[in-house]
């Protein structure tokens, strides 16, 4: 159905309504509170999003004059989400691993076993009468078949996508009082880990094995060596019939009726009352992303500032939410596109505080306004409430490393 007021001129207007100049003039009337769209007022000037036009930016509270101060500042810049060029953000090439054939269309297949022994300049490991296969590494290397296979990884992180085209993706900014409830929290995960005798030996069995062959099947002579090892250990301090009984348990002939293994531990445990030194240990186990919880108080003093304190939480609101894409009252589109990313920065005299804490760029992943903040519902003659209070959880987009703190994004303060 068409919106209301369509006249003589069907086509005209069943196109325009249908377009994506209209559907982004409805977008653009939302985030900043002005009337929607309509096919007279088509020419006014309306931006579409994808040109990313700048909203003015919003303060609170507003100054009464030129000269005056608001005081520090948390400054909040809205920033277009912008996925990476390469598709994952990460590039991964493998190396020493493909072999490609003569010509611009040559086939590419992988580098075998008995590749790399034709590729050898040792006529021994080619064997009589064959001759060098000529391969060359992504350098253009002539290779000899001992080189080991790897990976190139090159990552680019979402910060540092989009935090170096910051301006061309800022969308509008808002200042807003420092937060009274002010903390940053760092932390990373360690866990305990276990390695007992029995398998860091298996452990340097299997390295020796396979770093001993490298043109052979290095897994099942390292799996063969392994279940050597298990039928084969002895171990010191423990009684013959012990020793057999550990090694039953390892090489996995000791199967219960139920069938489940008898563990050499429990072995060992029953026989002599005493337990493999498990080398227990903290190990670090990874990073950890932060989240700022941070809450906002406003009590407008004037029309003029409770319609800021409106447009403040409408674009947030409006910049924290999936983007659907085609839309008819629904999602109707196959994919919903991300929400906008956040910049954020404590200002002191309009410059990087010089203490506080500096940011990633941030998700806002949660948001609350109490409008009832005062205790009771009551609001001026403009319906615009008397005390309004508005949390938001921000939460960065990239994990905290030891290297960024020497970087420029790091501030004059206490760094991330």
């Amino acid at each position: 159905m068409l919106p209301a007021g369509i006249g003589a001129d069907y086509k005209k207007q069943e196109t325009y309504y249908a377009s994506q100049e209209y559907k982004d003039g409805v977008a653009q009337a939302l985030e900043t509170g002005n009337k929607l769209p309509t096919l007279e007022t088509r020419d006014r000037k309306i931006t579409s999003r994808n040109r990313n036009k700048k909203l003015p930016p919003l303060s609170y509270p507003l100054a009464s004059g030129s000269n005056q101060r608001t005081g520090d500042r948390l400054v909040i810049k809205c920033l277009k989400f912008e996925p990476p060029e390469d598709g994952a953000g990460a590039t991964v090439t493998p190396v020493n691993m493909f072999k490609k054939e003569k010509g611009a269309n040559g086939k590419v297949s992988a580098i075998t076993t008995n590749d790399k022994k034709l590729m050898s300049d040792d006529a021994n490991i080619r064997g009589k009468g064959n001759k060098r296969m000529k391969v060359y590494n992504e350098k253009g290397k002539l290779m000899d078949g001992t080189e080991r296979p790897g990976i190139d990884f090159k990552v680019t992180d979402a910060n540092s996508r989009m935090s170096k085209d910051a301006n061309r993706l800022m969308k509008y900014l808002i200042e807003l009082p420092i937060p009274q409830d002010l903390t940053d929290s760092n932390s990373i995960t360690w866990g305990e880990d276990r390695a007992n005798a029995l398998e860091l030996g298996a452990l340097a069995v299997a390295q020796k094995a396979m770093a001993g062959n490298p043109l052979e099947d290095g897994v099942a002579l390292a799996q063969a060596a392994v279940t050597a090892l298990n039928t084969g250990i002895d171990i010191p301090g423990l009684k013959p019939e012990t020793q057999g009984a550990v090694r039953a348990a390892l090489s996995g002939a000791a199967i219960g009726a139920l069938g489940s293994n008898v563990s050499p531990q429990s072995v060992i445990s029953r026989s002599t009352g005493q337990i493999l030194n498990n080398n227990l240990e903290l190990l670090f186990k990874g990073v950890n992303l932060r989240t700022f919880p941070y809450s906002i108080t406003f009590s407008p003093r004037s029309p003029k500032e409770g319609e800021v304190v409106k447009q403040i939480i409408r674009r947030l609101k409006a910049s924290m939410a999936a983007k659907a894409g085609e839309f008819n009252g629904t999602a109707a589109g196959i994919f919903i596109q991300s929400p906008d990313v956040f910049q954020l920065k404590f200002l002191k005299d309009d410059v990087d505080h010089p203490f506080l804490h500096s940011f990633k760029l941030c998700a806002l992943t949660g948001m609350s306004v109490n409008y009832t903040n005062a205790g009771t519902y009551t609001s001026y003659e403009d319906g615009t409430p008397v005390n309004i209070r508005m949390s938001l959880t921000f939460k960065e987009l990239n994990p905290i490393y030891h290297e960024d703190y020497q970087q420029v994004g790091a501030g004059p303060g206490v760094g991330y």
